[in-house]
């Protein structure tokens, strides 16, 4: 846990465990909403091929979840560490260029 915490930047063990909360919350959250974006976008099991519909379903999964993992992490206080990673993800995945 010591080193989580250093990782992390993080000081408490009352911190990593709302940190695991917001990460479960989030997860599930995103996969919850993303029915409707499907749906709303005219995107279903039953209308699209397999092979077309879950390569769409993860993509607004992963985007949903990084929108909303900002927002729960602000919810339950952790905005500055949420934000941090989140600019982490996104500079990994090649846009480092938005946050120059």
């Amino acid at each position: 846990m010591e080193k989580l915490k250093q990782r992390w930047g993080i000081e408490s063990n009352f911190q990593v465990i709302i940190i695991f909360i917001v990460f479960a919350i989030n997860g599930s959250l995103a996969v919850y909403l993303t029915n409707p974006i499907t749906n709303l976008i005219g995107i279903s099991k039953e209308t699209t091929p397999l092979l077309l519909y879950w390569p769409i379903r993860i993509l607004v999964i992963f985007i949903v979840y990084q929108i909303t993992l900002v927002i729960v992490g602000t919810i339950f206080g952790q905005k500055k560490f949420f934000w941090n990673m989140e600019k982490k993800m996104l500079q990994r995945i090649g846009f480092a260029r938005f946050f120059k």
